[in-house]
């Protein structure tokens, strides 16, 4: 039985009656406009329809196909080839009342995504349970409550557990209005957020104060670089490549230092002998340490990650800790850690003004597909394997996305 019988005969069982939203007809809150005008569209007229089946029609008629593919982690491991599996016909799962069944389009790759398949973020959770944080696509079902803010067809994006897969539930309230399907909102998801929100409540940022951002060709790197330019920063980069390093100064980056080639701890002592004020920090390991010991009177160590040490069973990599104390008092710095979760209620705020910002023309959203790894572009959730190797190989410039395709039945 296809998607749209199971779910027609389930439904028209329990309510022959209801109020919902023509695919062909479009909520105010998807009318031409910028970005953030998207959030908390008004409520749309509802239409009378018998059939509270065609609620889940596909958006302009094409099928659901009752089975999917998507990725799962089956065994907790650092190892994302080890942990993961491709299930090739997993069912479609259904949307409840306040849900979207969203096509996924896009799917970003973070570096945390290893972290999760270990299962270090909760031990309760034993495999095996789907894995990916953040989606771009089309709603092509929704449940009676989410047709009064969304209708088949829109473009949305979320972050949510489980979008390695080509069709993923999505709470309404989780979802953001898009005014198209583009991979350059993914981006701004978590890596735009987390860079946003922590300098911002964190960072203390004001004009002449200088920024060292770690990483900072990477997928979040590159949005602390622009939104520390934009607080009127100078702000050092590191990254391991000249090409890196193009990049890098032409989203306004002052001063680049390609690790591979270059003594870190050397040019900053020589360049800046009193030290930086705010340190981004996503690496870990030595290059912490190194940070830590360019901190200048009252600097501040945001740490967002330690990238270098996710590989490893324990997920971290030795640090000098036992001279922090002294360290910290002697220059009355701090170091401050992120976690986008604790920091939800500032989300919506921050993603708004990164739209914003993106539709002036004003923040560069990078994104790597991976065409220049050696099987070429990133696409299909087979691929997702290949991006994350991509990611720890540290090739990428920019956000890393993998793109899903259609199958040929589709409208869209």
């Amino acid at each position: 039985m296809s998607f749209s019988a199971k779910i027609g005969a389930w439904l028209n069982s329990r309510v022959p009656w209801c109020w919902w939203w023509r695919p062909w007809q479009q909520p105010s809150c998807a009318a031409a406009g910028p970005a953030w005008s998207y959030f908390g569209g008004s409520r749309p007229r509802a239409i009378l329809d018998m059939s509270y089946s065609r609620h889940f029609l596909d958006f302009q008629g094409s099928s659901i196909p009752s089975s999917m593919k998507k990725l799962v982690v089956t065994k907790l491991s650092q190892n994302f080839r080890e942990a993961v599996t491709l299930q090739q016909d997993s069912p479609v799962p259904l949307p409840g009342d306040g849900d979207l069944l969203v096509r996924n389009r896009f799917v970003g790759i973070n570096a945390s995504d290893i972290n999760y398949s270990a299962g270090r973020y909760d031990p309760s959770v034993k495999p095996p349970f789907d894995i990916g944080f953040e989606g771009v696509g089309d709603v092509v079902a929704l449940g009676l409550s989410a047709s009064a803010s969304y209708t088949v067809g829109q473009a949305v994006a979320y972050v949510k557990a489980g979008s390695f897969a080509e069709y993923t539930v999505v709470p309404a309230k989780q979802a953001v209005p898009l005014p198209s399907v583009k991979p350059e909102f993914l981006t701004l998801m978590v890596s735009g957020a987390t860079a946003y929100i922590s300098l911002k409540e964190l960072g203390n940022l004001s004009e002449g104060k200088k920024v060292l951002v770690t990483a900072a060709a990477g997928g979040t790197g590159q949005f602390a670089v622009q939104l520390a330019k934009a607080a009127k920063c100078h702000v050092i980069g590191t990254c391991s490549s000249d090409e890196k390093g193009g990049f890098l100064k032409s989203i306004g980056c002052d001063c680049t230092i390609n690790y591979k080639t270059e003594n870190v701890e050397s040019v900053l002592r020589k360049e800046y002998p009193e030290g930086v004020d705010v340190v981004y920090e996503s690496v870990g390991g030595k290059m912490f340490d190194l940070a830590l010991n360019s901190l200048a009177t009252k600097g501040c160590l945001i740490v967002i990650g330690f990238i270098a040490g996710y590989q490893n069973p324990t997920g971290l990599q030795p640090v000098k800790a036992e001279l922090l104390p002294a360290k910290l008092l002697k220059k009355s710095a701090s170091i401050r850690g992120f976690f986008l979760n604790h920091y939800l209620s500032e989300y919506k705020v921050a993603l708004k003004d990164l739209l914003k910002m993106y539709e002036r023309g004003d923040l560069v959203c990078e994104v790597d597909f991976g065409d220049m790894s050696p099987e070429g572009k990133f696409t299909g959730l087979e691929s997702v394997f290949r991006a994350v190797d991509y990611m720890y190989m540290g090739k990428n410039i920019g956000k890393i996305v993998v793109e899903l395709p259609h199958s040929v039945n589709s409208k869209l």
